[in-house]
């Protein structure tokens, strides 16, 4: 009688530790939203001027796009969850925390998009042409 217990038990104990598991992996994903700043360099954007920023922004909203479509494909899989969670939650922390960084950086220097079909502005001015001064004493033949 105490081995047909057992079996009941240990499947029930085996249950319990995958719901705790997958809850412990489902609060990782909300704590993961507010630490994502932690996972990138404060400074980086620092030096870059709006056309720099406007750029970076453009590839960093593509790559994080990327992740979610990636991470998405993987939970349709057997272990899905927990497959996304390996493969890609890390590099979808650290894009978006790099994302957040850019935009406020983005405010901080107060650009603006640039208008689509617009010219590109340089993103530095160019160096005023400097002709040479006629040589005094000399005499034109």
């Amino acid at each position: 009688m105490a081995a047909s217990l057992s079996s009941p038990l240990r499947f029930c104990g085996a249950f319990l530790v995958l719901l705790a598991g997958g809850a412990a992996l489902a609060g990782c994903a909300g704590i993961s939203e507010t630490v994502a700043p932690a996972f990138a360099d404060p400074a980086k954007y620092d030096l870059y001027d709006c056309k720099q920023l406007e750029t970076e922004r453009k590839a960093l909203t593509a790559r994080t796009t990327d992740l979610q479509r990636l991470m998405d494909k993987a939970e349709t899989g057997a272990g899905g969850a927990v497959v996304s969670e390996l493969a890609y939650r890390n590099d979808y922390v650290a894009v978006r925390g790099q994302a957040q960084l850019a935009e406020d950086a983005w405010r901080r220097n107060r650009c603006r998009e640039t208008p689509p079909g617009a010219a590109p502005v340089a993103s530095s001015p160019q160096p005023p042409v400097i002709k040479p001064a006629p040589r005094s004493g000399s005499v034109a033949r």
